[in-house]
């Protein structure tokens, strides 16, 4: 009888914790579901806090500001340094994309007539210049045969732009959640010593750090690194009035973070300047954009900050795999999320191995 009235207990302890189990469960699942449209902006709004607390913090002591006073500012600095070049980048680009659409259509585009050198090309020279002559003598002859292409290209660059349009709402948006956290940042950051230290016990404190310095370099070392450049880059297909500048500049932006560099947008857009521009001019150009593409070299080391050694494999499939999955600010998400994950694992690693070093010279010790 004992022992029946001890499995009913058991039983009702069962049947008590898998209620309690699949509550939760249901619970963890509708916050996800409810949260998860915002929940990319919300990851990059903590990683804009993360990244900006030490400007925030030296902003607030140097003029005496309230938390609220000096989040407010600090929101509206980045809305300054992130959201109004976005905003230029992609007026230029839909401006640029119209105009272009509308001489096609008009028969006001013009190319001009490649110089004789490009025959002398390996390999392709020959085809390459019968190609642009023909398009330099009747464009949309020379285009007919590929509107299939154009038409799918077409249809990818709106969608690009709208893309745009929603990249700029999400990024206001996330430096809206950059600037609360910013404002409650004490009580933040004990919330997440206490999290840590729940899941990783005494080294959690050790762990937040490593976070927050490694997300302060990626994002000053390789994101910021990448704005530098492609803004560079923009400035001279700007000033050289380099058609659809706009489009090139966000294309060296994405190339510039997935560490491919300006190199693949520079050297056409050298062989087109030296076409249709004078020697001089041409040779500057091309000068200047060689500095923008070594100037990483130079900042990296500076901005990356010691010890954050991060293979470009990671940061490249951060990068893409991030844009994949939620389009332009994944870009940027992907590539600060996945080296942060590379950087816990290595730590991880170290660590294991080192307590397991611990242990074996506690166990020789003890048997000496």
């Amino acid at each position: 009888m004992s022992m029946k009235t001890e499995e009913d207990k058991w039983l009702r302890i069962s049947i008590d914790v898998l209620f309690k189990l699949g509550a939760l469960a249901v619970l963890l699942i509708w916050c996800y579901r409810i949260l998860e449209p915002f929940l990319i902006m919300i990851i990059w709004g903590t990683i804009i806090a993360v990244a900006s607390y030490p400007t925030y913090e030296k902003l607030q002591r140097r003029f005496n500001l309230s938390d609220g006073v000096a989040a407010v500012l600090m929101a509206g600095l980045l809305v300054t340094a992130i959201i109004v070049p976005v905003l230029m980048i992609s007026d230029i680009v839909i401006d640029g994309s119209k105009q272009l659409l509308a001489e096609i259509k008009q028969g006001g585009v013009s190319l001009p007539l490649p110089p004789e050198s490009v025959k002398n090309w390996p390999v392709v020279g020959p085809k390459v210049w019968e190609l642009w002559n023909s398009a330099a003598h009747n464009l949309m002859k020379t285009l007919t045969p590929f509107q299939p292409q154009l038409k799918a290209a077409g249809k990818v660059a709106l969608g690009a732009a709208g893309g745009v349009s929603m990249a700029i709402l999400q990024f206001v948006f996330s430096i809206v959640v950059a600037g609360a956290l910013l404002a409650k940042s004490d009580a933040g950051s004990k919330l997440a010593r206490r999290v840590a230290r729940r899941l990783v016990g005494r080294d959690g404190v050790d762990i937040i750090g490593l976070v927050s310095a490694t997300i302060r370099s990626v994002t000053r070392g390789i994101l910021g690194v990448a704005f530098i450049q492609s803004m560079l880059a923009g400035i001279g297909f700007a000033v050289m009035g380099i058609p659809m500048a706009g489009l090139l500049t966000l294309v060296c932006l994405i190339l510039c973070i997935v560490q491919l560099g300006t190199a693949l947008v520079a050297i056409p857009v050298v062989i087109y300047v030296f076409s249709v521009a004078d020697t001089v001019p041409a040779v500057i150009f091309t000068v200047y954009m060689a500095i923008i593409g070594v100037i990483d070299n130079i900042l990296k080391p500076l901005l990356l900050g010691r010890g954050v050694k991060v293979p470009m494999l990671v940061i490249f499939v951060g990068a893409i795999g991030g844009f994949l999955a939620a389009g332009i600010i994944g870009l940027f998400v992907g590539a600060v999320f996945l080296v942060l994950g590379y950087q816990l694992g290595t730590e991880w690693l170290k660590t294991t191995e080192r307590r397991a070093l611990e242990a074996e010279r506690e166990a020789r010790s003890e048997m000496t």
